[in-house]
């Protein structure tokens, strides 16, 4: 079409197949690994994590994936391999096409050398062994042997996709140190089936590990928030009555107001992605529409059981905290209305002073006004006396006569010429 594409159109498209399902036929086992970098996700290093895969590839002379790929699917020889790139995480899946006499035997760890697993980028967070088998006509078998390879008081089994596999865990880790699961399938099951199937369980798993992750987290800062939810309390227990310091109580409303930011914005990210992570893993257990096997728990019922309560404890730190934030900025608020108020209080008084000493002020200003008038008129008197003493001979007038009459007119004179002075000013 005679139309311009979109720059991402291609990629767009492209990434909803960039990570297919594997296939896989029975009998088969699935080595699986998440590594995660110790490290925020911002921080990771993500070349870390395509070299180490390199590495893996480069033993078993395959083909490198392009530079910018986060998937990877290829034959490695004795086995195939499959690596995700994921957010915080990377996962390493080999696919054997034997499961061996002996269940669950760790010499099929051997796939990833151990000299490579020690150069790893980071930790493990989880890794599990799933073991894939033809089912038996008879589920007691399948119980009986369940029960010989895992802890019954934690397995959680059931049939799954219209009861063409039954899938089993007891999320308990072994004494090599990793996760077991099996899956029976019918003989008539598909291979795409299959990888599916497994793909959900290696999901389930990680998805719950990482979320599992803000546990922790959650109870580390719940300690500390008892001991400034106490203050907080004391505090706003304290501004209901006189309060000797308001400023003092205000510093420290605000510290604690400040701390609680601190922890929200330090536990934001971990909190979000154990929400995420955590709808994922109910998701994948939906999608497995499972059914119950011989009255044994469900994936759903040991996640309710053992999982959301953990889920339900750091959603409540989280809501716990966001409120205790909110408590503390509108008892910061109202902190300092309560100031603001006093202090408008104090500048009225203040004001009221100033006030009555601007009275007291004027009041002074007149009487030196009065008193000026009567030093300067004396001094004008005796001015208009020498001015006119001449005259007293002409006109035949004492001295004393000509001051008597000169005082009324230059007192009057005085005083006017004050007051015209005073009006301008004021002017």
């Amino acid at each position: 079409m005679p139309l311009e594409d979109h720059p991402l159109r291609y990629w767009l498209a492209n990434e909803l197949h960039a990570r297919p399902f594997p296939n896989i036929s029975a009998p088969a086992q699935a080595i699986y690994v998440a590594i995660k970098q110790p490290k925020d996700a911002a921080k990771r290093d993500r070349g870390l994590d395509r070299a180490h895969l390199l590495a893996l590839l480069d033993r078993f002379g395959a083909d490198h994936p392009a530079p910018d790929a986060t998937h990877y699917f290829g034959d490695l020889g004795k086995f195939r391999l499959k690596w995700e790139q994921h957010t915080e995480f990377v996962t390493y899946t080999a696919f054997l096409p034997s499961n061996g006499e002996r269940p669950f035997d760790p010499a099929s760890w051997e796939a990833f050398p151990e000299d490579w697993l020690a150069r790893a980028p980071g930790v493990r967070i989880t890794s599990a062994h799933i073991r894939v088998e033809i089912a038996p006509d008879d589920d007691r078998a399948i119980a009986n042997r369940l029960n010989e390879w895992m802890v019954p008081e934690s397995l959680a089994v059931s049939h799954v996709l219209d009861r063409t596999a039954v899938v089993a865990g007891d999320f308990r880790i072994d004494s090599n140190g990793h996760m077991r699961f099996a899956v029976f399938c019918r003989s008539d099951t598909g291979s795409r089936r299959i990888g599916r199937v497994v793909q959900r369980i290696c999901e389930i798993e990680t998805y719950k590990a990482m979320s599992m992750l803000g546990l922790p987290l959650s109870r580390s800062i719940s300690g500390r928030m008892g001991e400034m939810d106490e203050s907080l309390v004391q505090i706003v227990g304290d501004m209901t009555g006189d309060l000797a310091r308001p400023d003092e109580t205000l510093g420290r409303l605000l510290a604690i107001a400040a701390e609680l930011e601190k922890l929200q914005t330090e536990s934001a990210f971990r909190f979000g992605a154990t929400g995420a992570y955590e709808a994922l893993v109910n998701q994948r257990i939906e999608v497995l529409r499972e059914e119950r096997f011989l009255g044994r728990q469900t994936f759903g019922e040991f996640m309710m059981r053992r999982y959301d309560p953990a889920m339900r404890t750091i959603k409540a730190t989280e809501r716990r905290l966001l409120s205790m934030t909110e408590r503390a900025i509108r008892a910061g608020d109202l902190l300092r209305t309560r100031v603001d108020v006093d202090r408008s209080a104090q500048n009225q008084a203040l004001l009221e002073s100033m006030d009555r000493r601007a009275d007291l002020q004027l009041r002074l200003q007149k009487t030196v006004e009065g008193l000026s008038v009567v030093a300067i008129s004396y001094y004008a008197v005796n001015l208009v006396v020498y001015l006119l003493g001449p005259l007293t001979e002409m006109l035949a007038i004492s001295k004393t006569f000509l001051t008597a009459m000169a005082v009324l007119p230059v007192v009057l004179a005085v005083w006017w010429s004050i007051g015209a002075i005073r009006r301008s000013m004021d002017k």
